[in-house]
């Protein structure tokens, strides 16, 4: 026979959905979140399918979950499907970190901006105010960390795509937060910038976008918001072309998990730790 004691000491199910989602990291994450806070909870990755979220949500809020994270390609989707939504989630369109309510209902929020912040300014004591930071893409990676960058104050924002035309939408959005501009690539001839972050997924592909020679200027950073077990492709060049640092995302990807935990739990883990592992297993 079950006791209220049991039910108070039964584990908490969170999970990601995504597609593909079996190569996530975020169970791991997770469990060494809930270790280090003592807290007992299960986290699951779920692969959903094309045209699936709406009932793979449905399932799982049903089942008693208590909040998902939502990866690649849903993430736009998943906007849709939340009754409330934070300020840095409808500034992105997207929501990344779904929270179920008592009553039925779900918050939708977005971490991906606030974990690159984070991994920037605290995990690498890097700098964004007062600095040119320019950002590669127009997709949704990089609507997902406008706001949290302009939010930095940073002496200007300038988004480049292969499509100038996204580019110059993106800023136009963006443009009561700052200072921010959108071009075509062949427009930064002549530009140099502090910061650069790579938003685009070339990096998967093995492909660099078409940067020219001088981007970077003198002790600039570069910053791939992909990661693998050796330095990407977007991350040699930089070195090559005399970033001072070349980072990867992986740090982004904690913080940003950090931050999901926080909102579900009440608890703000430690990143550094979990960060190491990661390197360590990679």
């Amino acid at each position: 026979m079950s006791s209220l004691f049991d039910f108070e000491q039964r584990e908490e199910r969170y999970a990601v959905m995504g597609n593909p989602v079996s190569h996530s990291k975020s169970p791991f994450i997770h469990a060494a979140f809930a270790r280090q806070c003592g807290h007992t909870i299960s986290y699951d990755a779920i692969q959903v399918d094309t045209g699936g979220l709406a009932q793979a949500l449905g399932n799982f809020q049903a089942a008693g979950g208590k909040g998902v994270n939502i990866t690649v390609p849903f993430k736009q989707e998943a906007f849709a499907l939340c009754n409330e939504t934070s300020l840095r989630a409808q500034q992105a369109r997207a929501v990344n970190t779904i929270t179920f309510r008592a009553d039925g209902t779900r918050y939708g929020d977005n971490t991906d901006g606030v974990g690159l912040v984070r991994d920037i300014l605290h995990n690498h004591g890097g700098v964004i105010a007062r600095r040119r930071v320019l950002l590669l893409g127009a997709g949704g990676a990089a609507r997902g960390v406008a706001g949290p960058l302009l939010a930095e104050m940073p002496a200007q924002l300038a988004i480049t795509n292969r499509t100038p035309d996204k580019a110059l939408e993106l800023a136009a959005e963006f443009s009561d937060m700052g200072t921010v501009t959108g071009c075509g690539f062949p427009a930064l001839a002549g530009k140099s910038f502090d910061l650069i972050i790579n938003a685009t997924a070339a990096s998967l592909h093995q492909e660099l976008p078409p940067l020219p020679e001088d981007v970077v200027a003198p002790g600039g950073w570069c910053y791939d918001m992909m990661y693998s077990a050796q330095p990407t492709i977007f991350m040699r060049w930089a070195s090559e072309h005399g970033a001072d640092k070349a980072l990867d995302g992986l740090g982004m990807l904690v913080e940003q998990a950090a931050e999901a935990f926080y909102l579900w739990r009440g608890v703000r883990p430690q990143t550094a730790p979990v960060i190491a592992a990661l390197r360590k297993n990679n």
